[in-house]
């Protein structure tokens, strides 16, 4: 498979925006736009390691991560337990702190778009570390929809049984009982606004119909938003601030959705 076929299979599968650069024998840096909470770009190679092509952070993940944390810290029974759900889930094998995806038989676009879920839910590990964990964002989100939508037209944490039985593309509520059931995504962090953009897109390649709904617990950073408004035009911002808002369009869309 030509290279041009390898970006081109990568901007399809996951965003226009990617880009490779040559930089060396067997060796190309993969410019996406995903980033981690400072705003600096994910690193990720794509190279030949033996006859195997894989995609490599080449350590520079947890690296990263030391600049919000104390080694140790890192090194926590609780984040590592987090860290190795997310690289069980995709796949990602660690080396001496290198993390790698190998491709599977030349399919490169789903291959970057399980190393990019894996990063982004490793890096969510800082947010162990923030306030220690007092954030009642997920907590007032459920709440609140409980209270709005009868418990037999929802389900939360939502995985399409057939195409996701490992649940990588979780919906945080699904809400049925409409031609196209709502697919409601609590989004508290830039990673996660990123994950549930990806989830929607893969959700468009299954050709699962459905109408997203986002609501974040404070206004994401520019690029993110934009990013995410090409798959989900409909978000509010503060549940409990605009509660009367979110309310009417979930009652709109319940009598009247497509």
């Amino acid at each position: 498979m030509s290279i041009k076929t390898i970006e081109k299979d990568f901007i399809d599968k996951v965003s226009a925006e990617i880009q490779l650069s040559a930089d060396g024998k067997d060796r190309f840096l993969v410019l996406t736009p995903f980033h981690f909470n400072d705003g600096d770009q994910l690193v990720i190679v794509l190279k030949k390691m033996g006859d195997k092509w894989v995609l490599s952070d080449e350590a520079h993940t947890f690296m990263h991560l030391t600049y919000y944390m104390d080694e140790k810290a890192l090194l926590s029974e609780t984040r590592q337990k987090l860290i190795l759900k997310a690289r069980s889930m995709f796949d990602v094998e660690d080396y001496d702190g290198e993390l790698i995806i190998e491709i599977p038989n030349e399919d490169f676009g789903q291959a970057l778009f399980d190393f990019v879920q894996a990063l982004l839910k490793i890096i969510d590990v800082t947010y162990l570390s923030r306030e220690n964990v007092k954030s009642t964002f997920k907590d007032d989100f459920r709440a609140f929809l409980s209270q709005k939508v009868k418990s037999n037209r929802m389900t939360f944490d939502w995985q399409h049984p057939r195409h996701d039985p490992k649940g990588l593309y979780k919906v945080d509520c699904r809400i049925n009982g409409m031609h196209k059931p709502l697919f409601v995504f609590a989004l508290n962090s830039d990673n996660k606004t990123q994950a549930a953009a990806l989830a929607l897109h893969q959700f468009k390649e299954w050709d699962v119909k459905c109408q997203p709904l986002g609501i974040f617990e404070k206004k994401p950073t520019g690029d993110v938003l934009l990013r995410f408004n090409d798959v989900c035009e409909t978000y509010f911002t503060d549940i409990i601030e605009n509660s009367a808002k979110i309310e009417e369009y979930l009652q709109n869309y319940m009598l009247n959705g497509a």
